[in-house]
């Protein structure tokens, strides 16, 4: 200690407790760096035991669990990264905006807020060892609403994202049959006749399949229409699932991780190698790769490509927080992040060969049958509106299966140009490969029916059928586990309970609340939650979490504490990312989404059935009260926590830490897994007095080199965060 510190008069048999912010008030100003360091901790054996106070290591303590492998802990980054937006929502946004181009906007933003943000949160929670409510807690007491406003999100999210793994085991149960259950349209028999089911008729099989047999949807969000049972056994194994792999913390999440994680891979390998065998996959691929130049100069192309980096990554969630709290200090988050942003950003683009790769086998196979409705209409018009004689020499008509592609555009053309006034007349509808193509279907449309149908012209389709819903139930367990330890890691380090016992009323509670979206107006409630419960309140989240690292804790300091951490560097690129692009980009698409819920008529896609389509309707007010209390109880906890810490209304923690000291040896704190912003002092000998002559050490930071001064204590010391030489490290 300190020579004037008064401490040291005391008797050292004398147990000693007091505030910590008392204590370091006394201590000598050029002493600073030893509230940060490591200590060396007398064991009983008599020998040296390195303690790290950020920690708040003691041997009584209980031992944060950790990863039984760097590749586990990677996979289950991966997994809680890749999901569901990957195969359905990236592929949509490469159709809509501009094929290949898309891909550009898309790694420009990756780059400038994607890599920098998810490494920030890989940062804080390896460094700081919490979770989302511990980490900002520490940094910020004032934004610790950061943390509840994340699990508030996370809860949200989780409710509805099981209810999409549902939907997915029901169709993974579905599809151990031949023919597919969603093959063709079911047949109605009556004493006279039978007959096609008309909704079917007007729609297709597997649309007919998804609304009317799995859903059993209502006509609007206001008919309930009570429980669908299959939907809510389907719910209750999807939320088994989770809680089982969930029960024992990372030790099992872990273990389900390396299946979990590497599986989607050898599915989605698979598919794209049996698509690309397929007829009109490479008209499919071309599609994709296309350039539409223009379309990139637009502003929503990037918005839509900055919110896609944005969720794809998990930013905000905190399941990136809590799996990276697990790590050891020195891991090198600086490659993770590298490393999971661009396996993310491959297996977007593998999963969009595989989805136009099938979208243009499909597309395909509607341009043949449209041929064939044509030219049978042709034939029944020869002779009666269409004379024989401009039907070329080489076309057998006789057999409509035999026309080719190219035959009947070079008839249609003819007829074009003969008959420009009477074409309309005929009743031809366009056959077009590129049609088909363009149009854009993303999320349950893409997954339950357009991939789906594809599915069922695929040889030996019940195969395939179980591969890609088993995959898109891995796929989002993964996604699911993530999102609850965003949940469960806050809660299990600031109160002791079970976790066991926690896992289980989570989800118990999960699924209870999650019957609201199997009951037959559910999936309007998804669409809803879909839109409102994260979009707004995840975007104030995270620029929230770059602002209190890089304006309230300081960049610099920031970067001091990396270079300590990870005995490296980072790039004075992130330096700038962090503090000025990230946040000006970010500030940005909270502008651009407000402006567009603003302008953007507020309601949902009801499916209509005597029309055999969905239609656009307006949410009733009671449903749009509901919205946009979704995104105001998520942000609920930011302003209530800045106002009761602003106003000392309740403690920060700060003052309530408190350290003990008995003849150099460190008194266990019983308490120690409940505090977030643990300081250990440790008494220590005289022979064991620092240096007269500190050490210096050059702090170099994008503006400029100044000195740090790192005292050491003790025979063996390690530099901890340091809060010197910067006016930005004022909390």
């Amino acid at each position: 200690m300190p020579k004037n510190s008064k401490a040291v008069k005391r008797e050292l048999d004398d147990d000693v407790t007091e505030s910590v912010r008392d204590l370091l008030s006394n201590e000598d100003a050029c002493d600073d760096s030893f509230k940060k360091t490591s200590l060396i901790v007398d064991s009983p054996e008599g020998e040296g035991k390195e303690c790290d106070v950020e920690e708040g290591g003691s041997d009584g303590e209980e031992e944060r669990p950790a990863w039984n492998s760097k590749l586990q802990y990677i996979l289950a980054q991966v997994g809680f990264s890749v999901g569901l937006g990957n195969v359905w929502r990236f592929p949509y946004l490469c159709q809509k905006n501009g094929g290949g181009a898309y891909l550009v906007p898309y790694l420009i933003l990756l780059v400038l807020i994607g890599i920098p943000l998810f490494f920030l949160e890989l940062a804080v929670g390896q460094r700081i060892r919490r979770g989302s409510i511990g980490v900002w807690n520490y940094i910020s007491p004032r934004l610790g609403g950061i943390g509840f406003a994340s699990c508030v999100v996370c809860f949200f999210v989780a409710l509805y994202y099981n209810v999409i793994i549902s939907w997915s085991l029901f169709y993974f149960s579905q599809s151990f049959q031949q023919p597919l259950p969603w093959h063709e349209c079911p047949l109605v028999n009556n004493k006279t006749s039978t007959f096609v089911v008309p909704e079917c008729e007007k729609s297709s099989a597997t649309t007919y399949y998804w609304y009317r047999k799995a859903l059993d949807i209502s006509d609007s969000i206001s008919e309930g229409g009570g429980l669908n049972w299959k939907m809510t056994l389907c719910l209750l194994a999807a939320w088994s699932m989770v809680c089982l792999a969930m029960i024992k913390g990372i030790q099992s999440s872990g273990k389900v991780m390396y299946f979990s994680s590497l599986f989607p891979y050898v599915v989605l390998i698979c598919f794209l190698a049996r698509a690309l065998l397929l007829k009109g996959s490479v008209d499919g691929i071309r599609h994709m790769f296309t350039p539409k130049l223009e379309i990139m100069l637009e502003a929503k192309v990037w918005r839509e490509a900055a919110t896609q980096v944005f969720f794809a990554l998990g930013l905000g969630f905190g399941g990136v927080i809590a799996f990276s709290s697990y790590n050891k200090r020195n891991n090198n988050c600086h490659f993770d992040a590298v490393l999971v942003s661009f396996i993310n950003f491959f297996t977007s683009v593998l999963a969009t060969l595989v989805v136009f790769a099938v979208l243009g086998f499909k597309a395909n196979i509607m341009n043949s049958k449209c041929i064939s409705v044509n030219t049978n209409k042709i034939v029944s018009l020869l002779g009666n509106g269409i004379e024989p004689s401009l039907i070329p020499h080489h076309i057998n008509l006789t057999q409509v299966s035999q026309v080719s592609a190219d035959d009947y555009h070079q008839m249609i053309e003819i007829l074009r140009g003969v008959k420009e006034n009477e074409y309309q007349n005929l009743g031809l509808e366009p056959c077009s490969i590129e049609a088909e193509l363009n149009k854009a279907v993303q999320g349950t449309g893409l997954a339950f029916i357009a991939f789906t149908e594809a599915m069922t012209h695929f040889p030996a389709s019940p195969f395939w059928s179980v591969m890609f819903f088993f995959m898109l139930i891995n796929l989002g367990l993964g996604s699911m586990i993530g999102t609850m330890t965003g949940i469960t890691t806050p809660i299990l380090d600031a109160f002791k309970v079970r976790k066991e016992i926690l896992c289980v009323v989570c989800c118990v509670i999960a699924f209870l609340l999650g019957l609201l979206f199997v009951q037959r107006s559910g999936n309007y409630f998804v669409t809803m939650f879909d839109d409102y419960s994260a979009g707004l309140p995840l975007t104030v989240v995270v620029i929230l979490e770059n602002i209190s690292v890089a304006w309230i804790y300081g960049t610099k300091r920031f970067m001091q504490d990396l270079e300590d951490m990870l005995g490296f560097r980072p790039y004075a690129f992130y330096f700038y990312m962090w503090k000025y692009v990230s946040p000006a980009i970010l500030v940005v698409l909270i502008a651009a989404t407000v402006i567009e819920m603003a302008i953007s008529p507020a309601g949902y896609n009801a499916w209509e059935e005597a029309e055999g389509s969905e239609r656009f309707h307006s949410y009733p007010p009671w449903a749009l009260a509901m919205a946009y209390a979704l995104i105001v109880v998520a942000m609920l906890p930011l302003p209530i926590i800045f106002i009761v810490r602003h106003f000392n209304l309740i403690s920060d923690g700060s003052n309530k830490l408190s350290v003990s000291y008995r003849k150099g040896m460190m008194k266990d704190i019983s308490n120690l897994e409940e505090q977030d912003e643990q300081r250990f002092i440790l008494n220590k000998n005289a022979s064991e007095a620092p240096s007269p002559m500190p050490p210096h050490r050059a702090y170099l930071g994008p503006g400029g080199t100044q000195e740090m001064t790192n005292t050491n204590y003790g025979t063996s010391t390690k530099t901890g965060y340091q809060n010197i030489g910067s006016p930005e490290s004022e909390l």
